[in-house]
This record gives C-alpha cells, sequence and structure tokens, in this order.
C-alpha cells in the first residue's frame, strides 16, 4: 500500500479552493448547512469551498470571535491547537446559538451565512452578537455519536 503523502494533499487544496469555508467541519458533520458552500472531492476526501468571498469574511469574523469565546467555555488552553470534539462543538453549538438568539431555527437545516448575516443586521455586527447566550449553545451542543 502507498504511503499517504499529507503535504501533497494540502498543496493541491490550497490551489483547488480559493476560498476555504471557515465551517468545514460543521458541515462534513452536517449539524448546519449553508447555501453558499461547494462540496468538493480531493484525493478521496471531502473538502468543503466558499463560493461567496464577501459573506466568508463575515463569517470568519464570527468564527474567530466564537474561538476567542469559547476558550474559557470549553476549558481550552489558548495556545494549544483545538481537539476535534471541542471544534465541533464550537463550531455547530456557535452557529445555531445565534440562530436561538435570533429566535431562529436551530437544527442542521440553519443556514451558516445567511444567520451570520441576519446576525449582523440585526446587532450591528459579529463584536455585538450576545455571546453570552451563543457560549450556552457551544456548551450544551452534544455532537452526535459515532455508529459502533
Amino acid at each position: 500500500m502507498a504511503e499517504y503523502n499529507e503535504d501533497a494533499y494540502k498543496l493541491a487544496r490550497k490551489a483547488y479552493i480559493e476560498h476555504s469555508c471557515p465551517f468545514e467541519r460543521a458541515l462534513l458533520s452536517r449539524c448546519v448547512a449553508c447555501d453558499r458552500s461547494r462540496k468538493l472531492n480531493l484525493a478521496e476526501r471531502e473538502a468543503i469551498a466558499c463560493g461567496d468571498a464577501a459573506a466568508r469574511q463575515h463569517c470568519l469574523t464570527f468564527y474567530q470571535a466564537l474561538h476567542e469565546n469559547a476558550q474559557f467555555a470549553l476549558k481550552i488552553n489558548p495556545d494549544a491547537p483545538w481537539p476535534f470534539g471541542k471544534e465541533i462543538r464550537a463550531q455547530c453549538g456557535g452557529v445555531r446559538g445565534l440562530a436561538e438568539a435570533m429566535d431562529g431555527v436551530a437544527d442542521e437545516t440553519t443556514d451558516i451565512a445567511a444567520t451570520v448575516l441576519q446576525g449582523i443586521e440585526r446587532f450591528g455586527g459579529s463584536d455585538q452578537f450576545p455571546y453570552s447566550e451563543i457560549m450556552r449553545a457551544v456548551v450544551h451542543y452534544e455532537p452526535r455519536r459515532r455508529r459502533p
């Protein structure tokens, strides 16, 4: 069996995906959705690209704010890499928490970009989002269990 070259994959991914999605893991786990995302297959892996550069910038700002706010809530050392389970809790719980804060639907049909853009319109910017409410959803979000 040939050895897998992770560096070659990363180079191909960078060349093929112009705008990566900051919420790629949430989309791949299917806990939320996004009409602006494009699913791609690279080297037998699924990847998500963003089809709207302007919306991506708003999503990226929200993603960064989620990570900053969730460090305490999820008990993560700021210098340590994020474990997969906590990353999923931050992404899925964060988007669903923002949707709940706006009295919207908070399930697997929640559209990330639409929710972020509605939040900006409602609260005046991602720095004004109700992170205390959002963090409650992050802490209480339970990723689905693996099949035995």
